[in-house]
């Protein structure tokens, strides 16, 4: 039987030939260095971007203006931070056709930045403790409530504020109280609490509490020495007060729910999934969720989730 034979071409699989893109430089000590390194630092920025990867840096660049307003010697002026912004963002805006665009845009989302962190705190300025206050009258709208694993906090909105050596009234101040005796949200209450000023970081570099807590508008923490009182309020507290209101008994409510079909280490995980308290959980389980790397599911948890 005769063997008929093809010559028809094969065909051939291959990949879509790539654009010509800059090879970065590498580094090279000596004499030569500082032009080394511009030239490796051009061709860096010339492989980002050929294929048009620059745009995520522009988060990057207004991360890095808020981390230099941080850093700053003294506190920037609020309306020479924006004008410089804006001018700045105007001019990235009009070079958009150039081949300098790239490099204004970068210094416009720097300066945003740094504006935006100048204007935030300008916006939430207030007082801060300055020294202990061992014995102060406090009354004010609960604004948030915490239920913690050994005590529960509200944060209180200081309405009226007496006793000796007060020279400034707080705006908020943060109060812990024995577990399960924390005021519900919306009420309006009057206290006796011994407040501290908010704590710097124990070592240099390390967690921030007064920083966060002036972001917060707190400008003290403390506890409740004695009953809490609830009383009427002399105004209503608003509308947002009232938002926070109704979504904390929705938050208590789905707990009741949980209670009542789900028990132990169920409950306690279902319930911190959903509304965010997460002190019921037994201090194995919870170790085993981290260990595990499931940790970060219940720091995420509540209204993320929900």
């Amino acid at each position: 039987m005769a063997h008929r034979s093809s010559n028809r071409p094969r065909a051939q699989a291959g990949t879509w030939p790539p654009q010509a893109a800059p090879v970065a430089g590498t580094l090279r000590p000596g004499a030569d260095f500082w032009p080394s390194f511009i030239a490796t630092v051009q061709a860096w920025a010339r492989a980002e971007a050929g294929p048009g990867r620059l745009l995520p840096w522009v988060p990057i660049a207004f991360g890095a203006g808020i981390a230099l307003y941080f850093v700053a010697d003294h506190e920037p002026v609020a309306w020479v931070a924006a004008a410089a912004a804006g001018t700045l963002c105007v001019a990235a805006f009009l070079s958009r056709r150039h081949g300098w665009f790239p490099l204004a845009v970068m210094v416009a989302a720097l300066a945003a930045g740094f504006a935006a962190a100048t204007l935030k705190t300008a916006r939430i300025a207030h007082a801060v403790l300055a020294q202990p206050l061992y014995s102060v009258a406090l009354k004010g709208f609960v604004e948030t409530r915490e239920v913690r694993e050994r005590t529960d906090r509200f944060v209180l909105r200081v309405a009226e504020m007496d006793g000796p050596r007060v020279s400034t009234k707080l705006e908020r101040v943060r109060l812990s109280v024995k577990k399960g005796t924390a005021p519900a949200v919306g009420s309006f209450v009057e206290v006796k609490a011994r407040l501290q000023p908010p704590l710097a970081p124990l070592r240099p570099g390390s967690y921030d509490f007064g920083r966060d807590m002036y972001f917060q508008g707190i400008g003290a923490s403390g506890f409740v020495m004695g009953a809490i009182r609830t009383v009427d309020p002399p105004a209503p507290g608003g509308l947002r007060l009232r938002y926070a209101a109704i979504m904390q008994g929705l938050r208590d409510a789905i707990d009741a729910r949980i209670g009542n079909v789900l028990s132990g280490d169920s409950r306690a995980i279902a319930t911190a999934l959903l509304t965010g308290r997460r002190d019921a959980i037994s201090p194995d389980v919870n170790d085993a969720m981290f260990v595990s790397g499931l940790g970060h599911v219940l720091s995420i948890s509540g209204y993320h989730i929900g």
